[in-house]
């Protein structure tokens, strides 16, 4: 009976580890996953397994249309790990949400492009004035670069409307609720042909190097779970190296993931791999400093953002 007994529970045991999920299953939440370029590195990461080889096991991940969504689907879905606008980042923590940057994200303005109709009259930027520019939400990289970008261009009279998500903007400027709608990397390279582009924002202003996103945490999750966010930032790292190693094979593994077409995902990950748009995982702080002006431009904060209290750099390499 002993031995029966023993060869049940022995057979228990493998079936739980064969078949339970793993201990350090995780969700994360990435800005506008599935449609924009954001988040390669997390595709690329989960279909080679460099997540799980860092020691977790990323089961799924959020998205969102930008901005303060993705700051709260991490905080109020109690997720672990984020990779959100620096603008919506900034905003949260001077409002006294419990927000840390642990890495970087995407660190340049390669992929935004604002497009308008074939017919428009529209020419130059200059000839917005009086007209409507659309971006996605407020507290999000497009609310931050259109202010940025009228200001340096010294352009007034610009309405600037929140109009939602990408396939949003599209609707929007085919319907002229707005005269011209912001476009990323892939969904540009999809729907060239349908339009004109306006401008580049790496066009209008002094330095393409912006820090768009950047992975955050929140302090007590970081000081209770210190592996887990070390083993997301390895794992991101690694995907970021695969990409610019061998970009058409991760615009495969992208384009799988995201549903999206191959051919088209491929011309996009080559020349987003040129510029070299994601971050391995370091700061450019003064990147960020040029994001956050676009912060003070627009009254959210009243001074520069106060690095030493919101950045926590023991989870990267030294």
């Amino acid at each position: 009976m002993l031995n029966y007994l023993k060869k049940r529970f022995h057979g228990l045991v493998l079936f739980l580890a064969l078949f339970s999920c793993p201990a350090l299953a995780e969700q994360i939440s990435v800005t506008h996953w599935g449609v924009l370029l954001y988040g390669a590195p997390y595709a690329v990461a989960m279909e080679r397994g460099y997540f799980r080889q860092a020691g977790i096991d990323i089961s799924g991940i959020f998205s969102s249309k930008g901005g303060g969504t993705t700051v709260r689907n991490m905080i109020l879905g109690g997720l672990p790990f984020g990779e959100v606008s620096l603008a919506a980042t900034i905003a949260a923590e001077r409002e006294g949400l419990d927000i840390r940057i642990v890495c970087g994200g995407v660190q340049n303005l390669s992929d935004l492009v604002w497009v308008t109709l074939p017919d428009s009259p529209l020419k130059t930027i200059a000839d917005l004035k009086g007209k409507k520019l659309g971006y996605t939400t407020p507290k999000s990289v497009t609310d931050m670069v259109t202010t940025l970008v009228l200001d340096h261009q010294k352009i007034t009279g610009v309405d600037r409307v929140a109009v939602g998500s990408v396939g949003a903007q599209i609707t929007a400027l085919q319907q002229k609720a707005i005269d011209a709608a912001y476009l990323g990397e892939p969904v540009y390279s999809q729907n060239k042909l349908k339009f004109r582009v306006l401008f580049y924002a790496r066009d209008m202003l002094a330095q393409n190097n912006l820090t768009q996103t950047v992975g955050v945490t929140t302090s007590e999750f970081a000081k209770a779970n210190p592996k887990k966010i070390k083993a997301i930032i390895e794992g991101r790292r690694r995907g970021v190296e695969f990409i610019y190693q061998n970009p058409k094979e991760a615009a495969l593994i992208v384009a799988k993931m995201y549903s999206f077409d191959p051919i088209i995902m491929e011309e996009a990950m080559v020349s987003m791999s040129k510029s070299k748009y994601w971050s391995a995982g370091e700061l450019d702080l003064a990147g960020m400093n040029a994001m956050a002006e676009g912060l003070q431009l627009t009254g959210v904060i009243d001074a520069p953002p106060n690095w030493n209290k919101l950045i926590d750099p023991s989870f990267l390499k030294k």
